[in-house]
């Protein structure tokens, strides 16, 4: 398995991003978290989980040791695939999602696009006991400056799955009604809310 890897950031996207290992390209698929928490430099470490199926190989990728943890967590509960847990950890933060786990907070976890009540309960029910062993990982915590970027937003909305045009509608409702002005990742959080 892929436990890390260092190189040169080529790309960065809401959804992925490309790191060049000594002349190999990696397409990473990333968490709104790990987004939001990549610095503005050119080299870049990520902690990797690779899934392998049948027909594709797919690299996961994290800022902090932490969320590849959970992510694994995650995964592990049935019925619950590295697309859910990726949106799961794009609208909660990992501290967040360990939190709601242990304090059997349904509500929170339901919160979440694609997350019904049994599924949750599942959740809780496989993984707090494990969740409480977790211990949260302290990382300096650099963030991109703030900008909105509608077309990345949207881009990211499609990769999870969401149709362009109701993504569209729901990103324009969003900007229509606040003056705030929007990262990419809280313009994608808000989105999610609303999908």
């Amino acid at each position: 398995m892929i436990t890390h890897l260092q190189g040169r950031l080529v790309e960065k996207t809401p959804t992925y991003v490309v790191l060049d290992c000594n002349g190999i390209g990696y397409w990473v698929n990333i968490s709104l978290h790990t987004f939001s928490k990549i610095p503005n430099t050119e080299s870049l470490k990520l902690y990797t989980y690779l899934q392998i199926k049948e027909d594709a190989h797919t690299l996961f990728g994290f800022l902090e040791k932490f969320e590849r943890e959970i992510f694994s967590l995650l995964i592990s509960v049935s019925g619950v695939g590295a697309s859910t847990a990726r949106i799961m950890l794009s609208s909660l933060s990992p501290s967040q999602l360990q939190s709601a786990i242990i304090n059997n907070d349904v509500r929170t976890i339901q919160s979440v696009k694609g997350i019904g009540a049994k599924t949750a309960q599942r959740i809780i029910l496989d993984l707090r006991e494990k969740m409480t062993k977790l211990s949260s990982e302290t990382l300096p915590t650099d963030t991109p400056s703030s900008h909105t970027y509608k077309e990345e937003a949207l881009s990211a909305l499609e990769v999870l799955g969401y149709p362009r045009k109701v993504a569209e509608n729901v990103i324009h409702k969003i900007l229509s009604h606040t003056s705030t002005d929007f990262s990419v990742e809280e313009l994608i959080k808000q989105a999610l809310k609303q999908l």
